[in-house]
């Protein structure tokens, strides 16, 4: 039984994972609101929270006797915040300290890349390893607020990155898009929401392709372009057209994103494609990624979305079945790396 802690950024999480039966406990403490008020992420406040909110649900796992069958500790120590995740490693070492069992320290962006496969798990257990080996080799595309990449998985598990962004992630542009729109935060549901009544093909918004097929993404160039034209129109102009805006913008995000991964399928031998992420719960790249899949003849699996966000349920999953991946710590020397990349 692996005990997982995540608070990398916002999110104080904690999940239970069973190998026999999958996910059995998952806990988590939002600060969407607070953060809303400020207009997006306050470090400060973040790690005060995690302060706030790991005794409390450590206390409710305790009450519940979730705490009794686990042999494992697993917590994220990296990327993220620097303040927020020397907290979540700070619990997790005492915890393995007062229950004498191992530590693992398990990158975030990796929890991401395996996140699309816990369905998998959950549906069958016993039968994961099989079933896992027919979706290898796999593609992958990991968006966020913080980071947008495409990954391959190998059949030994061994993950490569193939590109990421020379900028501004996606959640990011769509993030400032919305705020740039005086919409609230998170912009992307928002942006979303106003999108479904509006026309794509309303502006004409770059797509930041790059030339000679590079696979990097680049989104600043397209909020760019939406400051200068937020700058031209009136204010009550931009309410009049917000939903053309917030679709044409939108559309720009989808297309750039699903461009590089249809080019990336293309250039390998995959057997499926994965979408992880916060973002990826967006709808109309979730629709266009599996039309994407399908045409080429690949498997699509997404993330579910409780494992989209920041999460302690693909940490622990993670945690065990990409071990190779994490960092043992046996003598809790274990540090916590804001910068760390997946690879």
């Amino acid at each position: 039984m692996i005990l997982a802690l995540e608070s990398s950024c916002d999110e104080t999480a904690l999940a239970l994972f069973d190998p026999a039966r999958g996910l059995t406990r998952e806990l988590v403490n939002s600060q969407i609101v607070l953060h809303g008020r400020y207009g997006g992420v306050v470090p400060d406040l973040a790690t005060r929270e995690h302060l706030r909110n790991f005794p409390a649900l450590l206390g409710q796992l305790r009450e519940d006797g979730g705490l009794a069958g686990v042999t494992t500790i697993a917590v994220t120590n990296g990327p993220g915040l620097a303040g927020c995740l020397a907290i979540g490693l700070a619990a997790a070492k005492a915890l393995a300290i007062e229950r004498r069992v191992p530590l693992l320290g398990v990158n975030h962006l990796r929890g991401h890349a395996w996140s699309a496969f816990i369905a998998l798990h959950a549906a069958n257990p016993a039968g994961f390893e099989t079933r896992l080996a027919d979706l290898l080799p796999h593609l992958g595309l990991i968006v966020s607020g913080g980071n947008t990449l495409l990954f391959s998985i190998d059949r030994e598990r061994r993950i490569a990155v193939l590109s990421s962004t020379r900028d501004d992630a996606a959640g990011e542009a769509l993030d400032k898009g919305a705020k740039l729109l005086g919409l609230g935060y998170p912009g992307g549901p928002i942006i979303e929401r106003h999108a479904v009544a509006g026309r794509i093909d309303a502006y004409d918004f770059p797509r930041g392709i790059m030339p000679n097929g590079d696979l990097s993404f680049s989104f600043s160039g397209l909020k760019t372009s939406l400051r200068y034209l937020v700058e031209e129109l009136a204010p009550a102009e931009v309410m009049k057209r917000l939903d053309d805006l917030c679709a044409s913008y939108q559309q720009a995000v989808v297309d750039a994103l699903v461009r590089k991964t249809a080019s990336a399928l293309e250039r390998g031998r995959y057997a499926s494609l994965g979408l992880s992420g916060g973002v990826s719960n967006n709808r109309v790249l979730r629709a266009a990624l599996e039309k994407t899949a399908s045409e080429r003849g690949v498997v699509f699996r997404a993330a579910q979305a409780q494992h989209t966000g920041d999460n302690a349920g693909m940490i622990a999953f993670a945690a065990w079945c990409d071990a190779n991946g994490c960092e043992r710590d046996d003598h809790f020397g274990l540090t916590i790396h804001p910068d760390l990349e997946l690879g």
